[in-house]
């Protein structure tokens, strides 16, 4: 008996781990259901159902669990951990933060994260609650928040609101100039029932401006996805050129997925690329220094 069920488990354990890597590597997000498996299985994920179910295993199998579950953390690790020499960053050059606010946050705690009061902000999932405070606090900077979506944006220079975009599920995409670039902020449905490329398919095909320009925002995708194939032919991963150490923005300091992303034209010099992790959100703030 025992040793039956010890067969059967050694079967499920086979099923599991083939049905995980299937989805991974070779299903993605081929349709809307293994998109949502593929998105709630990142490799990390994967790389800990693998040891769990090896200590259900006997010793003899135990160590293939192992040996795969140290392929895939060396695959983690090539696609995820990334290092890179920062150039110098002299006052001219632009510093720009992107931060998911987590509904409750604002431009407060994102200046006092910062070491200096960054360039240009925009936040997403937010309410705006204190901005009016802010606005006197910060009487040299210019300030916008859209008036249904939860959008804010604060600059060193004018803000000039070029096109708002809105999808029927509650993407957003808005086009503003400042400091002489132009920006796309997007914000990406999270709806479980919205297919991420009916709302990336918005995304790409509001995004029109390919010079001077800095695309930011949460994405609710990450970067391995093929939805995001259009950006990176035109632009450069501002945490992927310039960044140091895991692109994962989410969950909670815990790099699982890197959902939100500033992508930056390629006329445009990333300098460095900076994760700024925070429990005040579940997204982590993303900073980038650009020289025009």
């Amino acid at each position: 008996m025992l040793k039956g069920l010890k067969r059967l488990f050694s079967v499920i354990n086979v099923v599991i781990i083939i049905a995980l890597l299937a989805i991974h590597f070779v299903l993605k997000e081929s349709s809307l259901q293994t998109s949502l498996y593929f998105y709630s299985f990142p490799l990390p994920v994967i790389i800990i159902v693998v040891l769990i179910l090896a200590i259900f295993l006997k010793r003899g199998l135990k160590k293939y669990n192992l040996w795969l579950a140290a392929i895939l953390m060396i695959v983690w690790l090539g696609r995820s951990f990334k290092v890179h020499i920062s150039e110098t960053v002299n006052e001219r050059d632009l510093e720009v933060v992107f931060w998911n606010a987590s509904h409750e946050r604002n431009f407060q705690d994102v200046f006092n994260k910062s070491d200096s009061i960054p360039d240009v902000v925009v936040l997403a999932e937010y309410h705006g609650k204190i901005l009016e405070e802010t606005k006197l606090k910060y009487s040299d900077r210019y300030f916008y928040k859209h008036p249904t979506r939860r959008i804010g944006i604060c600059s060193n220079r004018p803000i000039n609101i070029k096109e708002i975009i809105l999808s029927k599920y509650e993407s957003t995409v808005i086009r503003f100039e400042t400091n002489d670039v132009n920006f796309y902020v997007v914000d990406v449905s999270g709806s479980m029932d919205v297919p991420r490329n009916w709302e990336l398919g918005f995304v790409n095909k509001s995004i029109t401006q390919t010079k001077r320009t800095i695309v930011l925002g949460d994405f609710n995708v990450p970067y391995e996805s093929k939805y995001l194939e259009d950006l990176k032919t035109d632009f450069n991963h501002a945490f992927s050129e310039k960044g140091n150490g895991f692109m994962e923005t989410w969950f909670w300091n815990i790099p699982l997925l890197s959902l939100d992303h500033i992508w930056v034209s390629k006329d445009l010099e990333i300098l460095k690329t900076e994760k700024i992790g925070t429990f005040k959100s579940d997204h982590s703030m993303i900073k980038t220094f650009i020289r025009k």
